[in-house]
């Protein structure tokens, strides 16, 4: 049993409001007591009998605190890079000008199967550790660059076993088996699909939280991706999807019909797609990063004003977006999509919480688990000024991380 008493924060912003001169108890791996140091207990019944016998006492110098930052989605399972293809994109090629030159989802595909399991899980180690040193304690974590059954459920066993690791983030396992249809399934997408539908048992027994459809232009239809994802909720698998990135096609009513635990994405969205996220309760992930090379962002003030849950993603992938900083997605929230400090950090804690289904998190609060970020500055709106604010130290589950 360990018990740590975190004293002298400047700044303590829980995930719902600001505490000036706060203190933190921290019992194990949960949050025992949170407040004012000022009303710091005595004693707290089955933590410490006398808060003068805390195990740890450490002063954080007035700085800023917030819970550590949800990364809620990611596709960090992959070998290789498409720097070419980033380049001639921004040259202003074609879509089908970067796939004649071999460049695509197809591309990471075929190096990724090619690459030996040491060397992808060594790369994927390296990325989940940048994300925990960044102050992200959760990061949802998508498959989808084997596509086929025995590729996408070693994947899945593989961020499960990165995560027992030390210096890992908490993951939540995302099976996204439906990415595009692979090559040797060309002419057959009626089949893919149902060969991925039959997977998601498999994937839930190899440890995998979600099943995610990219329901767009160009990978899946409406009907392909209720098909996959009733199957994944059938052997419990919160489903979720890829919704409006490169136009609409009805991915939003898709989410609402079957309840999905997050719609991401959604550069294309409408007032009537707004007022459906809002009415059914189905929370929006956004990824500024992504959004900012789509040149269509989505319209967030509008959502949060209809009442929708908002919550931020990095949307890491080797083909468009390599940050792993939630910090610095926050400064694009706020500066790209005109969020204020305090709506992005909440969409970057709390709404992701919300999003990958884990109350445990996201706020500082009794009973919560203790992820906490000591940052370097002392009031939040240094998100708004540094893109890519640092931490100073990191906990997870109680225990610093540096």
């Amino acid at each position: 049993m360990t018990v740590r008493l975190l004293t002298n924060i400047g700044r303590l912003w829980t995930g719902n409001d600001v505490c000036s001169n706060a203190a933190i108890l921290v019992h194990n791996d949960r949050i025992a007591w949170v407040g004012r140091a000022a009303d710091l207990p005595q004693s707290v019944p089955g933590v410490v009998d006398d808060i003068v016998d805390v195990d740890h006492v450490e002063n954080l110098g007035g700085a800023l605190v917030t819970p550590g930052l949800i990364d809620a989605h990611t596709h960090p399972v992959y070998a290789g890079n498409r720097y070419a293809e980033l380049a001639m994109r921004s040259g202003g090629s074609t879509p089908s000008a970067i796939t004649a030159a071999g460049g695509g989802i197809g591309s990471t595909v075929t190096v990724t199967r090619g690459t030996d399991p040491w060397t992808l899980c060594n790369g994927v180690r390296e990325r989940l550790r940048s994300w925990l040193l960044g102050g992200t304690t959760t990061v949802e974590a998508k498959t989808g660059y084997h596509l086929t059954r025995d590729g996408e459920l070693a994947d899945v066993r593989l961020l499960r076993e990165l995560e027992k690791e030390p210096m890992m983030p908490r993951v939540h396992v995302t099976f996204l088996a439906a990415h595009v249809v692979p090559p040797e399934y060309f002419g057959r997408q009626r089949d893919y699909v149902e060969a991925v539908g039959a997977w998601c048992a498999d994937a839930a027994a190899a440890g995998a939280d979600s099943v995610d459809v990219y329901c767009d232009e160009g990978h899946f239809t409406t009907e392909e991706a209720r098909w996959v994802l009733a199957s994944g909720r059938s052997v419990g698998l919160l489903p979720r999807v890829h919704a409006g990135a490169y136009s609409r096609r009805g991915a939003v009513q898709l989410a609402a019909e079957l309840g999905c635990a997050s719609a991401d994405l959604l550069h294309h969205t409408s007032d009537e797609d707004i007022a459906i996220l809002a009415r059914y309760g189905v929370p929006a992930v956004l990824c500024p990063g992504t959004a900012l090379q789509s040149g269509s962002p989505p319209p967030v003030r509008r959502m949060l004003a209809q009442g929708v849950t908002v919550a931020l993603g990095s949307d890491h992938n080797p083909g468009h977006c390599g940050i792993t900083s939630m910090s610095l997605v926050v400064s694009l929230a706020v500066a790209a999509f005109g969020m204020s400090v305090g709506d992005a950090l909440r969409a970057a804690t709390l709404g992701g919480a919300t999003a990958l289904g884990a109350p445990d998190r996201g706020v500082l609060a009794p009973g919560r688990l203790a992820d906490i970020v000591q940052w370097d500055a002392d009031h939040e709106g240094a998100f708004a000024w540094a893109f890519g604010l640092k931490p100073r130290r990191v906990w997870r589950g109680g225990t610093p991380v540096q």
